[in-house]
Formats: C-alpha cells, structure tokens, sequence
C-alpha cells in the first residue's frame, strides 16, 4: 500500500500523453522552452508558440496541474515544471510508390509526452 507523504517540498506530479501523432524532434522544440519555468509562466509561453504540438503540451501541462491539486492538494501558484520531455513512441509505416514499379517506406513517427510539476522556486 502507498502512503503518502507529507513532505511537499520533495512531491513531483506527473502527467503523459502517450501515441501522440507528431515527431519526437518537433515535440521536443517545444518541450524545451517551458523546462525549470513557473507554470504560469509556462502557459503564457505555450498559449503564444506557433507549433501545432503546443496544444498537445498545453493538455499535458494542464493535467499535471490538475492532478497535483486535486490528488494532492498542491496550489497551482506554487508549481514549477520539473521536467518535461518527449520520448519516441511506436511509428506507423507506409509505403510510396515510387519509380519503376518500386516503393518506398514512409514512417509516420509518435511520440509520449511527459510533463513532471513539483512545487518550489522557478530555476
């Protein structure tokens, strides 16, 4: 059985979205620039990127939130996000035509979106 802490200075929360249809590389650009940020801060900044995946960071970031305050018992003012990265998930292959009676594989690429929120100081 779990218990629970009472410590909240060492408590990360963390929240994943797994199979999402954008390449590693490019969830990754984004990813980067809210890492050691308030989230706050981290919102303003993915509300105002021109990458389509920000959406995508933006749920995560918000579901991370939402389980720290509402699983246990954090303040939202409080939080910076701890870590935030992107893994490779499984890619879906398909095939071109190309020259000759040939083909070609194209790989559509997924990625997990992982995003940790601790409660402490921005970096």
């Amino acid at each position: 059985m779990a218990t629970k802490s009472t410590d909240t200075a060492t408590r990360e929360v963390r929240a994943t979205a797994k199979y999402v249809r954008v390449s590693p590389g490019k969830a990754r650009l984004v990813v980067d620039l809210i890492r050691n940020k308030s989230v706050a801060q981290a919102f303003d900044i993915l509300h105002f990127c021109n990458r389509a995946v920000a959406v995508d960071v933006e749920k995560v970031l918000k579901s991370a939130v939402a389980n720290a305050e509402n699983n246990n018992g954090m303040r939202a003012s409080d939080l910076v996000v701890k870590y935030a990265y992107v893994d490779e998930g499984p890619s879906l292959k398909r095939i071109r035509p190309r020259a000759k009676g040939s083909a070609s594989r194209i790989l559509k690429r997924t990625s997990h979106i992982t995003v940790i929120v601790a409660p402490g100081k921005e970096a």
